[in-house]
């Protein structure tokens, strides 16, 4: 004895005929449709969720990528200096209450960990994002250097090359 709701699975199945592979790569696109993208939702904060500012140093950033620049065989010593479009951040989870008469009130969700300590629940690390990077070296003159410097420094910040400038070092 089959189930009823066997049954009407069978009776979908009928009705669907040759159509049904269509109508399950529609409904699957449809699903896609409605999940999130993860390319660019770093911009901006999830609903429901405030933004604290994380503790970046720029100045420790800029003398480590001069430091690692200046292993590069024929750059030499390096000076570099980045500007910020944005400082990096952290999204903190917010929880949200909405009140009878309607009006709505956010907390930021907190961690107690023992006697009087309060930790935020962190969403996200959203990473700064430069503006451009001006990198003054030795070997700034010598175009396999540009080169590998202007590579390099475009890895670590993500910054296109056209933002970065690789200048020779006064003598």
């Amino acid at each position: 004895m089959k189930l009823s709701w066997q049954k009407g699975l069978e009776r979908i199945r009928g009705r669907l005929g040759r159509y049904g592979s269509v109508l399950l790569v529609l409904a699957a696109g449809v699903l896609l449709l409605l999940l999130p993208l993860g390319g660019g939702g770093a911009e901006a904060a999830p609903e429901g969720a405030a933004v604290q500012e994380e503790d970046f140093s720029l100045e420790e950033f800029e003398e480590k990528l001069g430091e690692t620049l200046s292993q590069i065989q024929g750059a030499g010593e390096t000076q570099v200096v980045l500007s910020l479009d944005r400082s990096s951040r952290q999204v903190l989870a917010q929880d949200t209450q909405q009140g009878a008469d309607g009006e709505e009130s956010a907390s930021t969700v907190t961690l107690g960990r023992g006697s009087a300590q309060q930790e935020v629940v962190p969403l996200q690390t959203v990473a700064p994002r430069f503006r451009g990077a001006l990198v003054v070296c030795a070997g700034g003159d010598d175009p396999q250097v540009r080169l590998q410097v202007t590579q390099a420094v475009s890895a670590l910040t993500g910054l296109g090359s056209d933002r970065i400038s690789v200048c020779p070092r006064q003598k």
